[in-house]
């Protein structure tokens, strides 16, 4: 499912640009600032560094296995 995967990516504040989180859903190869990171928010020179400073972290979670549990704590 699309839905339960995705690609976070904590980007810290960079110069004069605030941080920011990003999520995409892409696969784990792709799962770094480069694909991540849209619209990029530092002009071209400047993005190797911003993209150095961001932590992407690749996650999965089971969205039947949530809605299982939901419906076994509300039963």
């Amino acid at each position: 499912n699309s839905e339960d995967v995705r690609c976070k990516c904590i980007c810290p504040p960079y110069k004069d640009h605030s941080g920011h989180i990003y999520n995409k859903n892409v696969s784990q190869k792709d799962c770094d600032c480069l694909h991540v990171v849209e619209p990029m928010p530092v002009p071209g020179p400047d993005v190797e560094a911003y993209c150095l400073r961001c932590e992407c972290k690749y996650e999965e979670r089971s969205s039947v296995t949530i809605k299982v549990n939901n419906v076994i704590l509300l039963a």
